[in-house]
């Protein structure tokens, strides 16, 4: 737990200071914690975009299960 509480802290004190953070997570509590935007991706496409207000964990899984019922039919 020690270790994550550092990471965040460093990745605060980047925001502030203005940097730009790409963090990668399947973790939601953590991304809703720490992003100012979160971007759902499905098979190397950005499948959904959200704001930090407008993000919660009960729209980023509709994202997700929308992605994933997603049928591709080979040619």
């Amino acid at each position: 737990m020690g270790a994550k509480y550092e990471i965040y802290t460093i990745i605060a004190r980047l925001a502030r200071e203005g940097k730009g953070i790409l963090m990668i997570s399947s973790e939601l509590p953590e991304l809703l914690g720490m992003c100012d935007r979160i971007y759902v991706m499905n098979e190397g496409r950005f499948i959904a975009e959200f704001t930090a207000a407008e993000a919660t964990q009960e729209r980023i899984m509709h994202a997700i299960v929308r992605a994933g019922s997603t049928v591709h039919v080979a040619a």
